[in-house]
């Protein structure tokens, strides 16, 4: 059997209100990066292969993770969220999310999207294409691969490998965590999801202020 992990980022710059100004880490996202790149580290956990997305977020996680020779593969980098939410907001008038709103929010958003009533920079099918084809490179039988990206992306591969329509990809993708481990099984050309949404390298009490969402 293979692996593959996959880890969100650390916290980024959540008071940004624009990619280029959230794709950066916070002193906390960096924290968490390192205290999980030691607690794979402690657990003997070793890859055949480690990579991330090409965005700074991604990039700064697996350096604090320890691994900064990582390969950078684009395909793990993040839906434009900023943009489908201002679209959302000029096609259909309804308000970008603010923290308290997002859970409500993204099913929403998703829908649209996924409708082709909205998009970004890409449109749905595309951003499922390429996620899909990453995920699908790295299921490898007796391989272990580390990947580093983000929230909506990990929500994707929970959609190809559990067959959830948009408003469940919705709801499954609004509360990963920062520097969460998803865990799937590899047998043959089947994915199996064995582990979702932990963060066991912040649950002693001096850490539970460093589970974040956003």
């Amino acid at each position: 059997m293979g692996e593959i992990v996959l880890v969100r980022h650390g916290q980024a710059n959540s008071a940004a209100d624009n990619e280029a100004d959230y794709d950066r880490l916070s002193d906390l996202g960096h924290r968490q990066a390192r205290w999980l790149g030691e607690w794979l580290a402690a657990r003997g956990e070793r890859f055949d292969a480690v990579v991330s997305g090409s965005l700074r977020r991604h990039r700064e996680t697996a350096v604090g993770m320890g691994h900064a020779d990582a390969a950078v593969d684009p395909r793990l980098n993040e839906m434009d969220y900023f943009n489908l939410g201002r679209a959302l907001e000029n096609v259909k008038g309804i308000p970008f999310a603010g923290a308290d709103s997002f859970p409500d929010h993204v099913p929403l958003v998703m829908q649209a999207w996924h409708a082709a009533e909205i998009q970004g920079d890409e449109s749905f099918a595309a951003f499922e294409m390429r996620v899909t084809a990453a995920v699908i490179e790295a299921a490898t039988e007796g391989r272990r691969v580390l990947a580093i990206t983000s929230g909506g992306v990990i929500g994707m591969v929970m959609r190809h490998v559990l067959h959830l329509d948009p408003t469940r990809l919705g709801h499954v993708l609004t509360p990963i965590r920062n520097t969460s481990i998803h865990r799937l099984q590899v047998r043959g050309a089947q994915m199996i999801l064995t582990g979702f949404n932990s963060v066991p390298h912040l649950e002693a009490d001096d850490r539970t202020h460093a589970v974040t969402d956003y």
